[in-house]
């Protein structure tokens, strides 16, 4: 087991990660997450005031740095209000940077492009659309100069992707959650993401349909081997689908404490990766962290 400090990690999918010859060049980073912090203005109004109801400034995260490399799985764990999500959104666009920078191929992010795809946890379908119309909206919207036949092949061949031939004339509401899920992994990927984000996508699914997913999701990655950002709070997933764990520190100004790099090879066995000789030792390792966390979190409160 290799853990190092987050100033000095490199994020590999490499079967040599901890073997670089001098000789060799060193890939850039596909994503560079450079001295990233996010601050939510509080409310300091003259109605705020009137109102007994001012709010001082809230450092969710506070000078983050991670790269990461093409095609390699990272899961981002941590206590709850650690700030993943408000890192994962700011991945994606969607929410501002207070300071520092994220770079995609070099490029500063500014908001959302198609060269992300979103899995979110709560599906955020469109429930009078069919599965299909689900995907075509999607695709459309990144691609309005398709022609017919090509718009056609590519929804087919997701919806074939994620199992779901035969229901793709349904509506959301005739679907299961895992099947929902499986939809929203379909949208993303249609749009042929350069990174595919997901918001603890199995959070509200049933144990079962949870491990099934994950499986399919470790199937879909060894097929298409994108560049995957994971937000989760199961150790076990983490170590099921990682290259690399990222694991964050209690908030606020939450910072990343370590990042564990994932040595099981692939394709991976829900049913044998515990017998990897490095398994228990990062599985404690992870528990120990989200203890320690997590215990300091409910200190706080008190």
């Amino acid at each position: 087991m290799s853990m190092t400090s987050v100033n000095s990690v490199y994020l590999s999918n490499s079967s040599e990660r901890n073997t670089v010859s001098p000789d060799l060049e060193v890939p850039s980073a596909q994503l560079s997450i450079r001295h990233v912090t996010k601050i939510f203005e509080g409310k300091q109004d003259i109605f705020s005031k009137l109102s007994r109801k001012t709010t001082r400034d809230f450092t969710a995260i506070e000078d983050i740095s991670i790269d990461i490399e093409p095609n390699t799985f990272v899961s981002i764990i941590g206590p709850s209000g650690c700030g993943k999500s408000t890192l994962l959104n700011m991945i994606a666009g969607l929410s501002d940077i207070s300071s520092g920078e994220i770079l995609l191929n070099n490029q500063p992010i500014h908001g959302p492009g198609p060269d992300r795809g979103m899995v979110f946890q709560n599906y955020a379908l469109m429930p009078w659309m069919s599965v299909e119309e689900n995907i075509r909206f999607a695709v459309e919207t990144v691609y309005p100069k398709l022609s017919s036949k090509q718009m056609t092949r590519r929804i087919k061949e997701n919806i074939q992707l994620v199992g779901l031939e035969g229901a793709q004339k349904k509506h959301p509401h005739q679907l299961s959650g895992g099947m929902r899920q499986r939809v929203g992994i379909a949208r993303a990927l249609a749009i042929d993401p350069q990174i595919l984000l997901m918001d603890e996508p199995f959070g509200a699914l049933d144990a079962l349909t949870r491990g099934f997913l994950q499986s399919e999701v470790e199937r879909i990655w060894e097929q298409q081997r994108k560049t995957v950002i994971m937000i989760t709070h199961s150790i076990e997933e983490a170590l099921l689908l990682s290259d690399r764990i990222v694991m964050m520190m209690r908030g606020p100004a939450a910072r990343v404490d370590e990042i564990l790099e994932v040595p099981f090879p692939r394709p991976r066995n829900r049913e044998t990766i515990d017998q990897h000789p490095a398994y228990h030792a990062l599985k404690s390792e992870m528990e120990r962290h989200l203890f320690r966390e997590t215990q300091a979190v409910e200190a706080s409160r008190i």
